[in-house]
Parts: C-alpha cells; sequence; structure tokens
C-alpha cells in the first residue's frame, strides 16, 4: 500500500489565494463556498470550491496549488471545473457507426458499411478464399470486376441471411401478431402477395394491396391482413320483397 501523502501546510492555508484565482478564471459561472482540500502529491494541493451557476449544478472549481522545494510562496498551477456528485453530465460519446440505428436513415444521411461486417461477404469470383487474398491482388481484382461489369463487389452473406430473416419474422410482417390472428387468409394465398427470389422466397414476398398495412413491404407467407383477396364484400341490401300494392304499371291506361 503506498504512504498516505501528507498535506502540505503552507498550500492547505492558501484558501484565499485559491479563491481569487477561481475568481479570475469563472467569470460570469459564480464560486461559491470552499469544500474542502486534498493533497495531490508532496507539496501539491487542490481546493474545491462550490459553483453556484444553475447551468452547473453539482459542480465545483478545482484550483491546485504547489510550493517549491524550501520556498514559502504558494503558486496556482491550475484552475478547472470538474463534476462533482451528483452533477449533470453529459452522455457518454458514442461513435456515429453505432449511433445510428434501425430507420435512422434519412434523405443526405450516409451509413457507410464496415469493411469487416459479418453481414456482407466479398461478391467477386474467388469464393471461400476470397477473403483471403492478398490485400494488393484483391484491390486489383475488385478494379477488374467494377471495369466489365461482372456483379457487385459485396453480397449478403449466411449470418446478414440469418439476422434478416429472424428479424422480419418478428416484426410487424411477421406471423406473430394481432393482425394475423383476426385475418381470415394468408398471404401465401393471396392474389396480392408477390413472392422473392431466392432462398427468401421460401418464407418471404412483398404485399401489393394499396388498402393493406403492409403495402410495399416484405411479409411472411405466414402473415395475413384483412385486405385478403378472396375476402367477399357483404351484402348489405335489403329485399324488399313484392310490393302490396302496384303503383308503377299503367295497365289501365290512367296515365294516357
Amino acid at each position: 500500500m503506498p504512504a498516505t501523502l501528507e498535506l502540505d501546510r503552507a498550500c492547505a492555508d492558501a484558501v484565499e489565494l485559491a479563491h481569487a484565482a477561481a475568481v479570475r478564471r469563472a467569470g460570469v459561472i459564480e464560486v461559491g463556498e470552499h469544500r474542502g482540500v486534498v493533497a495531490e502529491d508532496v507539496r501539491v494541493a487542490t481546493h474545491l470550491f462550490e459553483c453556484t451557476h444553475p447551468g452547473y449544478p453539482g459542480w465545483l472549481w478545482s484550483v491546485t496549488v504547489a510550493r517549491a522545494s524550501r520556498a514559502r510562496v504558494v503558486t496556482v498551477s491550475e484552475v478547472t471545473l470538474v463534476p462533482g456528485d451528483g452533477a449533470l453530465l453529459a452522455p457518454a460519446w458514442v461513435p456515429w457507426s453505432e449511433r445510428i440505428g434501425p430507420k435512422d436513415l434519412t434523405p443526405g444521411v450516409l451509413a457507410p458499411a464496415a469493411p469487416d461486417d459479418y453481414r456482407l461477404e466479398p461478391g467477386y469470383t474467388g469464393g471461400e478464399s476470397a477473403t483471403d487474398t492478398d490485400p494488393a491482388e484483391a484491390s486489383q481484382t475488385r478494379a477488374v470486376v467494377a471495369e466489365l461489369g461482372l456483379g457487385r463487389e459485396r453480397v449478403l452473406s449466411a449470418e446478414g441471411r440469418d439476422a434478416a430473416l429472424e428479424r422480419w419474422l418478428d416484426g410487424p410482417g411477421g406471423p406473430d401478431n394481432a393482425m394475423t390472428q383476426q385475418a381470415p387468409g394468408l398471404c401465401e394465398t393471396c392474389g396480392f402477395f408477390v413472392p422473392l427470389r431466392g432462398s427468401f422466397g421460401r418464407l418471404f414476398g412483398a404485399c401489393t394491396n394499396e388498402l393493406a398495412p403492409s403495402d410495399g413491404t416484405v411479409v411472411s407467407r405466414d402473415h395475413g391482413c384483412g385486405g385478403h383477396s378472396d375476402v367477399v364484400a357483404p351484402n348489405l341490401g335489403v329485399d324488399l320483397g313484392l310490393p302490396v300494392w302496384d303503383t308503377v304499371s299503367n295497365d289501365e291506361g290512367l296515365f294516357d
């Protein structure tokens, strides 16, 4: 265990010096009462003063003072504003790549995919060994692919497909929701259902019914809504039957 630092008496007594330094530095951010002093090193101490500005609740003015060896004069080394217990702090900084979330993309917002994004894999010729290619050789291959138009540089990986499938099944276009439970039929039997191509088509398609809440979005085959193409409109008319007294025909020539 390191030895406890001994508080230098001259530095500890320099309250007025530290307070004056804090006032000069503070400007309009007021300096309040003295809250204590702590030893930082040999002949180095920090005085703490309350910050009374309403915009900085819980913050403290920190003034570090020091004294040279064999010297009696104490000088100010640093003045700064530090958070105390219960201080109002800004949220921790989060990188943009981690801060952006689902549905956050708006016009003009860019969300670059990381080079090692697990959802993507090389789309150019090379198979499973494409990612193991020498960087210089891979760069040349990508240039040739782009020039000849042989395909996309990166395509969806197996992990990316699985993540999308799980997300879509758990979303509003999946089977586990009130809309599906009350639907008269499932999407795979609906005329407005257009299956996706490839492996996604085994589970999903797109809705083309403009009256449905899922119009233009991906829905699972076992999803459903009230806009199923086989729904028959109920007959809301009333059968009045034959009239008791005929007031329409003109058999007797009454209106000639």
